[in-house]
């Protein structure tokens, strides 16, 4: 995909580091919901066909490449709550015990974000970034979503050309853009009808809740980034009085589900590219971009109309203005970002080009500016973008469904947010795609959680992180002013957002008010010189245009 070269360079040159059956009445079969509110309500009476809540893990050794206290389990949920003795999902679920049996509180269930991410093997991926005091008191619990790797994967069938998320607007092309997104529609019910109706938050977090319940607990707790806070939300209102601890880390906005999140992307991109022009400009002795703001953004924007003309030729692939524009969200990261800029500029006036952080014998530049991460002959899997169409899509009812309405609001983007506004607005799947089965959540009930979130995050903008504290009456944010990268929690561990967290994941108290603390930024804000990069393994939060 395009859009992804400057990205994926990036990301492969370690740039960017992101990124009980007592129970079972309380959910019994009959599953209905309080549309003012959006709980889950059931019958009092457990019934013969809520069988499913009474199933217990067949726990076992995940596999003989992990370690043993790394276990594995398949247990079945229905593919349709309202129908329960009906179809069901494989639901594929891990854990590693509490290291203090003594001071177990509970479980911890995790996941990474997406829609469409995997979150099987955090338990054993995120190992010792898990404080000690954190450790001890759960045992540490990961799922593959319903849809997702092994729960029983959906697919559309999509070849490469057709993965892409979303594309930049030019008149001629649009058509050809609204034939990609009835295409992807019709190919997703074409291939999965039955199934994609139903891979939704709001089953994803009844899913939840019956991992819970099959667990014997009576609380769950939860530690969810990027996508995952909106799952976590959508779980404190389906299910208050079952929601205990609970962490939601790079805040989705539940008032911008889901269009309005990809638009975020667009408004929130100019704050930080702008961002990047004073700093490359307080740095023009060494980058050469600018001695202003105004001349780094000129360069930029010369750069970009150059490539649009004639696609600059780097390592080996031809880039244009487009491919520049939908890297917008590497200009989040300024100490990174520029020595790129500088090659793409050399390479634009036929210099040599120097790609940062690229080296050693193993490192395929191609490859890397390609996206691909497996060998040529691997084929490309859909399932992570199945699942994403099925949820931003089914999730709401708040798509527009008349194409003209996308083109319009991309005419309009582009010259409002001109790097990232007409791929933002331009028309997606989910014009084409069939009505929900159920109203989007609403945020009615006080949930008393912590947000956590990073002053420039690409992924879950700060705009989107406050939105979510703000709609989750009773909640406490941790605000990491000068952080940087999409997730915070463990992602970094320097953050000055650590500490609360594992303090809150230790006691179960809240702070007693908002938290805003400051995180060193890599060079950015006049804090010290460009850091030379250094590659970093990235824990497994999905990150880049495309995953929430």
């Amino acid at each position: 995909m395009r859009k992804k070269r400057l990205a994926s360079l990036l990301a492969a040159a370690g740039l960017l580091a992101s990124t009980v059956p007592l129970l079972a009445a309380a959910q019994a079969s009959a599953l209905t919901t309080d549309t003012a509110t959006g709980v889950d309500t059931a019958t009092a009476t457990v019934q013969a066909d809520a069988a499913y809540l009474r199933q217990r893990p067949a726990w076992h050794r995940c596999s003989a490449e992990q370690p043993a206290s790394y276990e594995c389990a398949t247990i079945k949920v229905p593919l349709d709550y309202r129908r329960p003795a009906g179809r069901t999902l494989d639901l594929a679920i891990s854990r590693v015990r509490s290291t203090n049996p003594a001071k177990r509180h509970g479980v911890l269930l995790m996941n990474p974000g997406g829609p469409g991410g995997s979150g099987l093997d955090l338990p054993v991926a995120f190992g010792e970034a898990v404080p000690a005091e954190v450790a001890e008191r759960y045992d540490l619990i990961g799922f593959d979503p319903r849809g997702v790797g092994a729960s029983s994967p959906i697919s559309c069938g999509l070849a490469d050309a057709e993965q892409g998320i979303d594309r930049p607007y030019r008149p001629g092309s649009f058509p050809s853009d609204v034939t990609w997104a009835r295409t992807i529609a019709e190919k997703c019910r074409e291939k999965a009808g039955s199934v994609l109706p139903y891979i939704t938050t709001r089953n994803t977090a009844r899913d939840m809740d019956t991992i819970r319940a099959v667990l014997g607990e009576r609380k769950l707790s939860y530690l969810g980034y990027s996508y995952g806070t909106y799952l976590g939300a959508v779980y404190a209102q389906m299910f208050p009085r079952r929601t205990d601890r609970f962490v939601l880390d790079s805040g989705v906005d539940p008032e911008l589900i889901w269009r309005g999140m990809f638009q975020s992307w667009a408004t929130e991109a100019e704050p930080a590219f702008a961002r990047w022009t004073r700093w490359a400009a307080e740095r023009s002795g060494e980058y050469h971009l600018g001695e202003s703001p105004a001349a780094v953004s000129k360069t930029l924007w010369d750069l970009v109309a150059r490539a649009d003309r004639d696609p600059i030729v780097f390592q080996g692939e031809k880039i244009s203005g487009d491919d520049i524009r939908g890297a917008r969200a590497l200009f989040f990261y300024p100490a990174q970002v520029t020595p790129l800029v500088v090659a793409l500029k050399d390479a634009a006036e036929g210099k040599p080009a120097v790609t940062p952080g690229a080296s050693g014998p193993d490192f395929d530049m191609k490859r890397a500016l390609a996206g691909r991460s497996g060998t040529a002959a691997e084929p490309a899997s859909d399932n992570g973008v199945a699942v994403f169409w099925s949820v931003v899509c089914g999730d709401t009812d708040a798509w527009p469904r008349d194409p003209e309405r996308y083109r319009r609001d991309a005419v309009r983007d582009k010259a409002a947010y001109p790097l990232y506004g007409d791929f933002a607005s331009n028309i997606k799947p989910c014009a084409f795609w069939p009505r929900p089965i159920e109203a989007q959540t609403p945020m009615k009930t006080p949930a008393r959680v912590l947000t956590v979130q990073n002053e420039w995050d690409s992924q879950t903008p700060l705009a989107s992180g406050l939105g979510l504290h703000r709609a989750l009456k009773g909640s406490r944010m941790v605000l990491a002013l000068g952080g940087e990268g999409h997730g915070v929690y463990l992602a970094d561990p320097s953050s000055c957002a650590a500490a609360p967290v594992t303090a809150y994941l230790a006691t179960g108290r809240l702070p007693a008010r908002d938290i805003t603390c400051r995180t060193p930024s890599p060079g950015a804000d006049g804090q010290g010189a460009s850091p030379s990069p250094s590659p970093v393994k990235p824990l497994p939060i999905p990150s880049g245009p495309g995953r929430f």
